[in-house]
């Protein structure tokens, strides 16, 4: 996904590495702003509103957690993408960033290439409206709840994700490819995943919602 003109929030109290992810972003020609601190992060959150932010977890005045709870808490970033760069692998500390809100979490040293790369896919995966909608079926993306001819139904994730992506453009064809880009990302899967999802689907919407099209993906009937 093209990331020009997007905003980004970098947080880390090492200047080296504030420098370097800068430079690299820099070349998306995304807007760049950067802090060392707690409080300078929530201050630069609150000014300009980023579309990501690449927080670290240890800080010199308080941690990232405490950072990421805060920012959840200001509607203006309740869609902001926050990805924890922490040094700190283990379980219990990737857990408290994902319970604080975060959307990823990653072991330093840093790769940018990969972190570009899931940037991308966290940005197709969540642009839009949060709320999808036609005449049938309505998708809450913040609540993983889906209305069908009015009756409310909570489905497994990857599910919910795949229909949201499928109603995001009704009638247009998704290729293979991107269904598994968007709504896997880098996690390995068998060949007939997304098969198997689209036919659970059909179970619980009717065959008609999803149509197949042929060597190619699928694609969202609009009723």
């Amino acid at each position: 996904m093209n990331m020009e003109g997007l905003r980004l929030l970098i947080v880390d109290d090492e200047p080296d590495i504030v420098d370097m992810l800068a430079y690299n972003f820099e070349q998306e020609k995304m807007h760049v702003y950067k802090a060392h601190s707690g409080k300078e992060a929530l201050d630069q959150a609150n000014k300009h509103k980023p579309d990501v932010v690449l927080l670290d977890v240890m800080l010199p005045d308080f941690d990232g957690i405490e950072v990421c709870e805060r920012m959840r808490k200001i509607e203006a970033l309740e869609d902001t993408i926050i990805i924890f760069l922490s040094a700190r692998g283990e379980d219990y500390s990737q857990v408290a960033g994902y319970k604080a809100g975060a959307d990823d979490y990653v072991v330093k040293p840093v790769r940018v290439k990969i972190l570009k790369h899931k940037i991308s896919v966290l940005l197709q995966r969540f642009s839009g409206k949060k709320t999808a909608v036609d005449t049938n079926i309505t998708v809450d993306k913040e609540k993983f709840t889906v209305f069908h001819q009015g009756q409310e139904q909570i489905i497994p994730k990857k599910e919910f994700e795949l229909l949201a992506l499928l109603l995001s453009s009704p009638e247009k064809v998704f290729r293979r490819d991107e269904i598994l880009s968007t709504v896997w990302g880098d996690t390995i899967i068998g060949d007939r995943t997304i098969d198997v999802h689209v036919r659970k689907l059909r179970e619980r919407f009717g065959d008609q919602v999803i149509q197949t099209v042929k060597g190619v993906g699928y694609k969202y009937c609009d009723a």
